[in-house]
């Protein structure tokens, strides 16, 4: 399914094509205080169907544990998580379903990772495949 996307202010706009129902969240420290949310909503978009179509997002790249890399994009002006990818000749983009304009039509979450982090208040879903970790 098409896909638009934004930042908060609207400086930044893209399009991609993601699969329905494939949306996954992100329960894990990084997620939590990269949004300052409990998890992260996420879904893929292939590489070849991702197009920026105004404005050029902040980079902050992540350098995990494992020692892999990740680039975070955001707007500059409002601060508003846009994207993830690999640094270099990403195959896909791990878009923020909050910024996307169709967030309602993306089916329910296909599952879950780190949810050992998930917090106490935060019930599990029901229906939803969990991982402890990182699949």
């Amino acid at each position: 399914m098409r896909v638009e996307g934004q930042c908060h202010c609207g400086a930044i706009h893209y399009e991609a094509e993601v699969e329905h129902g494939s949306m996954r969240l992100c329960h894990c420290l990084d997620r939590q205080t990269l949004t300052g949310a409990p998890f992260r909503a996420s879904i893929q978009a292939p590489a070849e169907t991702f197009r920026l179509l105004a404005g050029e997002p902040r980079k902050y790249i992540k350098t995990a544990d494992s020692g892999a890399k990740r680039v975070h994009a955001f707007c500059g002006e409002c601060g508003a998580p846009v994207f993830a990818c690999a640094p270099v000749a990403p195959t896909s983009y791990s878009l923020r379903v909050g910024a996307l304009k169709q967030r309602s039509e993306l089916g329910n979450p296909a599952g879950q990772i780190w949810t050992k982090r998930r917090l106490p208040w935060a019930p599990p879903l029901n229906g939803v495949p969990e991982s402890e970790g990182q699949p």
